[in-house]
C-alpha cells in the first residue's frame, strides 16, 4: 500500500528500524478487523455505513466492508479530513 510506504519513508528519516516497526504495528492493528468488520466507526466525512475507520495512534485506517470481505482503502494522519478523491466510493 502506497500510503504505508510513504509513512515508513517519512519516519525512516529519523530511524529506519522504528519506521519498519511502526508500519508493522499499523498492519497488526488492522488485522483485528478480520474478527469484527464493524469494530471501527463510520467515517464522519462520508456517512456510508460500509466505509469505516479504525484509529491507531494518530492514524486513521479507512476500510470498506463488501459482504464477507474487507478492503483497506487508505491510511493517513488523523488530523486530516478524508478527501473523497483518496478512495473509490
Amino acid at each position: 500500500m502506497l500510503r504505508l510506504i510513504e509513512i515508513e519513508d517519512f519516519i525512516s528519516q529519523d530511524s529506519a528500524d522504528r519506521a519498519r516497526k511502526f508500519v508493522d504495528q499499523i498492519i497488526e492493528h488492522a488485522e483485528c478487523l478480520s474478527c469484527n468488520f464493524h469494530s471501527g466507526r463510520t467515517v464522519p466525512e462520508i456517512s456510508n455505513p460500509d466505509i469505516r475507520e479504525l484509529i491507531f495512534r494518530k492514524y486513521r485506517i479507512v476500510y470498506r466492508i463488501k459482504g464477507n470481505n474487507l478492503d483497506i482503502l487508505t491510511v493517513f494522519e488523523g488530523h486530516r479530513l478524508l478527501r473523497i478523491d483518496e478512495i473509490e466510493v
